[in-house]
């Protein structure tokens, strides 16, 4: 039987007690868990490990590190997403964390201020916290995301990695021709708004070295083109 899992803010290290939150507390009061259950334990940056329950309070539980394991990451692959309607963003959120996203930088795009409710500021930040949190804990994975605050189009290109540079697009090469060779090397996928990037977006991106990629004939609305985007690059680099 699978245990279940729960995400630490702590560093995991084996023979060491650490305390999670009010949410994990009222988790295992739910599954009627109490002092002597077995948990498995991450910390979103690599290290996975199963602990026992040793006291479960009303805002906290405490939990007895029994042992840890440090799992390397995946192959870098970071994703600049629009700022876009705030629940497509959350599920997309929960599907990167599932698939290995190394970071999610959000960009205020041109066509983004037409949406409502749009995903931005601090308090979305952290209702996105939290459903990566819950994917990771339900996926079994070991590394989160790394989210970043919202940008613009040039701070995310100034921010995003050397390595291979796409920008999704209709009409573009087939991605999966661009993804091959070094896995090593960092991918960087650029998922548009709804209505695609304007020109002068795309000028932008193509003169930092961005490549127009395609994922096929259909028009894909963004959170399907990032969750096939990642399937893809996962699929093809690890």
């Amino acid at each position: 039987m699978s245990l279940p899992t729960f995400l630490s803010s702590e560093p995991l290290s084996a023979g060491t007690s650490l305390s999670l939150g009010e949410d994990a507390a009222h988790h295992l009061r739910v599954l009627r868990l109490d002092a002597g259950a077995r948990v498995q334990l991450a910390d979103g940056m690599g290290a996975r490990g199963v602990g026992t329950v040793v006291r479960v309070a009303k805002r906290n539980a405490t939990v007895q590190v029994d042992t840890c394991e440090f799992l390397d990451s995946l192959p870098p692959v970071h994703l600049i997403v629009p700022i876009a309607d705030r629940e497509r963003m959350l599920w997309l959120g929960e599907k990167a964390t599932e698939l290995g996203a190394t970071s999610w930088r959000p960009v205020m795009f041109k066509r983004s201020r037409s949406v409502s409710p749009r995903g931005e500021g601090p308090t979305f930040q952290q209702k996105l916290r939290a459903r990566m949190t819950s994917a990771l804990e339900q996926s079994g994975g070991a590394w989160l995301p790394t989210p970043f605050p919202d940008g613009t189009v040039e701070t995310a290109i100034a921010a995003a990695p050397e390595g291979i540079r796409v920008v999704l697009e209709k009409g573009g090469v087939p991605m999966a021709s661009i993804l091959g060779g070094d896995s090593t090397i960092p991918v960087t996928i650029v998922l548009g708004p709804e209505g695609g990037l304007e020109e002068s977006e795309l000028a932008t991106f193509a003169a930092a070295g961005f490549r127009p990629a395609s994922l096929g004939s259909s028009l894909l609305r963004f959170e399907t083109a990032g969750v096939a985007a990642l399937a893809v690059a996962r699929a093809l680099r690890g």
